[in-house]
Parts: C-alpha cells; structure tokens; sequence
C-alpha cells in the first residue's frame, strides 16, 4: 500500500508533507483567498472532505504573501473543550488561543506575546491592541470547532468567535453540515459567511481536482488504467470522484486499494466499490455509534434508512434522490448522520417535485449503491452512467413510504461512550488504517492508560517518557486517539 495514503488527515502532516500531498484547483483557491480575506467566514463540509487542509493552507500561504496578515490556525481537538461548558470552557478555550497566537508570533519573528494569565473578558482587547502593535490584521483558523455528539456547548464557542470578529481581527471556523448548534447570541447567516465546501460532480472542476490528487499522491496510478475506462480521460476521474461524493479522504482509500492491482479496469473498480463499501463505509457508521452521545439511539434507524435508501435508488436506476421536505424535518438527525460519514451529500437546498411540494436533492455515494445493484458489477453502460456529470433523481414525495422509519428521541442520559473504551479499540483497522500496534497498547497500559478517555487527557510529558515512544509513535498515539473521538 502506498504509504502517503496513511496521511488520511491534513493536520497530521509535517509541512513539508502537506505541500507535497496537497493539490488545489482554482475552486478551492477561491475558498482560500476568503479564508485570508476580511470578515468571519465558517467552512462547512463533511467529514474528510478537506476543511483543514483548506484551513492549513490559508495559513500558510498569508505567511507567505500577505505581510500586513498573521494567520493563526488551532485545532479544537481537545476533550477539555468537549466536556466543558460556561466560564470552563470560555477560559481553557483562551489558554489554547493564547498558546497559537503566541506560537505563530514566533513563526513570523516577532518579539510580541499574548500574557500566558490572560482571561476571556480581556482575550478581545488583548488580540486588537496586539493587531495595531504589530500593524498586521489577526486571522484567526479555529478547526473542528463541532463534534456530532455534543452539540449544546458550541454556543459557548460561537459566542467567543462573535465576539472575537472585528476591527484587526478576522475569525473562520470548520464545521460539519447540519450537526452544528449556534446558540442564541450568533446568527449564522449575519455573524459570518457561510461557504459549502461540497465538490460537485456537475462542476467542470471536479474531475480535475481528482486527477491532480492522483498525480500529487499516486505516480504511475493513471498509466495502470485499461482502455475499457479510458475512453474518455475525464470519465474515469468523475467516476472515482463521484463514487465517493467528492471526498478527499474517502478518495485517498480509494486509490490505496486500486494501487494494489497491476492493471485497472471495470473488474477491478467493481472489487474497489465493493470492498469500500463493506470494509469503510458501513463499518464507519457502526464506529460512529460510541461518538454519538445523546443521538446514538438515531444510529440503527440511520443504517435502516441508508439499506431502504440504496435499494431504492437501485430500483430507480438513479445515484441521486430528491426528498420531500416532510421526510427532511422527520429525518433531518438521521439524514445528518448519513451525510457526516459520507452515504449521501445535499447538492441542492430546495427544489421542486414533479410529483408536487419542495425538498431538498442529494447524491448518494456509489460504493453502497453497487451492493444493490443487480449482479453487483460495474458494466460499461453503468459506468457511463455514473460518470456523467448529471442524473435524473428519483422522488422521494409526500406520502412514499419507502423511508418510513420509526425515529426515536434523542435520550439526554446518555454521554460519549467513545471515552470509556478500553484502548485496544485503538490497534490497526480499517477505520485506523494508521492505529497502534499491540506492543504500544501494552506500553500505554503498563503505564495506566487503559481507555481512550485516560490517554487523551494523559499529559504529553508522561506519553514522552514512556518506553520506546519517540517523536513518530507519540504523534502517532496523539493523531491516533483524536480521530476515535472527533473522526
């Protein structure tokens, strides 16, 4: 397996690494240059979709190029941030942006600090009169400020980003489609700019980001496909694109699978969908379940939802459906649910049915649609037919029950069972394609870290001490431990 295909996540690589992995079209330079600009601007996109790597790469290059600009990016993944709420969160969320700004002052050669003491009620203050000290605008990159499960403390986040947005300082944060909770004092669509990150297949540069990807992370990948998917050399990137809805994380497993064959053609894609279908993608949304908190009772509908969805659009002939908005509001959680792993993706907010009413278009990803289709195989007419850049959706109206599914209430009791699990959950699987070997496990244990919740709130001083943990294993540990809670 090509080893650049186990950096599934932007902010676990070196920069050397990211600049070498990482392609962008002129779609997501546009994104790029508003992340820069002014004004507070939230990114929303799907898990693995690339939100921090645009993040990332905004930060980069205003170091690069823009010298009125110092660009802080923080990641959010931090349990304290998780677990807390009011004044807690408020004051070890300023700890963590006091650390960055200071950090990033120090990248750019600046003698200036933040003081390590100060408080939420001065962070404001504090960030513009260091703006007009250095003579440089503050842009500050918060990632993964949402988590699926926890939602009611996010107003506690939105509030600092509220606030923080002004004169000198420009606030932008990554958050996921429809899991995200603003709280009372932040109006989404006045407080910032909201920019879908969600690559279209309809788009002229769809098959083009696929194919950089592929030219950046996998040479001699293109020189392995066969006549029989190349007769158009757009078709066959559309259609590895497409399969997976334009994921750029779900795409690097993709191509890890089709690198292992000597020649690429209808045969092989057919084992790859397949293969990523049972061995990704349902498995992601059972891992998803201890991540859920109050919403996990919502998973066994979703898996229900998503078999009923598939062999539906199976029966249509269609890989997109449009939903009615009756079936929208009695499953929004649900449909969240299956568009936060990656089953489907809304292109379309509102659109008319002919069957009459308005609801929303969504595309389904084609590695669970294959299951069900007849003989399970990739023929030539389907393959056309899934790397068109468009279809006619099948209709989901009113009164069709073919999601006619029982949804029961989110259940309040319950917390992230994610934290209590032992972690052996942790070795290497499809799901942590880069997990930890046994003998860390064992190390970690002798230690007393015994589950997940003990190891992500064990101080980085005493991973380091342990034996045979050097520089890439506790990396490995730290990157390892955030995507079993954050994915």
């Amino acid at each position: 397996m090509n080893d650049d295909g186990l950096v599934l996540a932007a902010e676990d690589c070196e920069e050397t690494e990211f600049i070498r992995l990482h392609r962008f079209t002129e779609y997501e330079d546009r994104i790029i240059k508003s992340l820069m600009a002014h004004g507070p601007v939230l990114l929303r996109g799907g898990r693995g979709s690339g939100k921090s790597a645009l993040l990332i790469e905004a930060t980069r290059r205003a170091h690069s190029s823009l010298p009125t600009v110092l660009a802080v990016y923080l990641s959010l993944r931090h349990l304290p941030l998780l677990e807390a709420s009011g004044n807690d969160y408020q004051q070890f969320f300023t700890r963590l942006l006091v650390d960055a700004v200071n950090d990033a002052l120090d990248k750019a050669g600046l003698s200036e600090r933040l003081p390590s003491r100060i408080g939420p009620e001065d962070i404001r203050s504090a960030l513009v009169g260091l703006a007009s000290t250095i003579r440089k605008r503050l842009v500050l990159m918060f990632d993964d400020a949402a988590h699926i499960g926890r939602e009611t403390d996010l107003g506690d986040f939105f509030g600092l980003f509220r606030t923080l947005s002004g004169n000198g300082v420009s606030c932008k944060a990554a958050i996921y489609p429809g899991v995200t909770k603003f709280g009372t004092r932040f109006d989404v669509y006045n407080d910032a700019t909201v920019i879908d990150l969600a690559r279209d297949e309809r788009t002229p540069a769809f098959a083009e980001f696929f194919r950089e990807v592929i030219r950046a992370r996998y040479s001699g990948l293109e020189n392995k496909f066969t006549k029989s998917v190349l007769a158009d050399e757009e078709r066959i990137y559309r259609f590895l694109g497409r399969a997976v809805l334009g994921n750029a994380r779900a795409f690097v497993f993709t191509c890890n699978m089709l690198s292992e064959h000597r020649a690429i053609g209808l045969t092989e894609l057919t084992s790859c969908l397949l293969k990523l279908g049972a061995d990704y993608y349902w498995p992601l949304l059972e891992e998803l379940k201890p991540k859920l908190g109050i919403y996990e009772p919502l998973l066994d509908p979703a898996q229900d939802v998503a078999e009923r969805l598939f062999k539906h659009l199976a029966d249509k002939r269609a890989t997109s459906f449009l939903l009615h908005r009756d079936h929208q509001h009695r499953l929004a959680k649900v449909l969240e649910i299956l568009e936060y792993v990656g089953f489907i993706s809304r292109r379309e907010a509102s659109r008319t049915l002919k069957s009459g009413g308005r609801g929303g278009r969504y595309a389904s990803n084609l590695c669970t649609l294959l299951d069900h289709v007849p003989q399970r195989r990739v023929t030539v007419d389907l393959f056309i037919e899934w790397s068109a850049t468009a279809d006619e959706p099948a209709e989901i109206y009113s009164t069709n029950e073919v999601l006619n599914v029982p949804v029961p209430d989110p259940d309040p009791s319950r917390n992230l069972a994610v934290l209590a699990l032992g972690i052996e959950v942790l070795g290497n699987r499809n799901v942590y394609p880069y997990g930890l070997t046994e003998q860390k496990i064992q190390t970690l244990r002798e230690a007393g870290i015994v589950t997940i919740q003990d190891l992500a709130l064990a101080p980085d001083e005493k991973l380091r001490k342990l034996p045979s943990i050097g520089t890439k294993f506790f990396n490995r540990i730290k990157n390892t431990v955030a995507q079993a809670i954050w994915m």
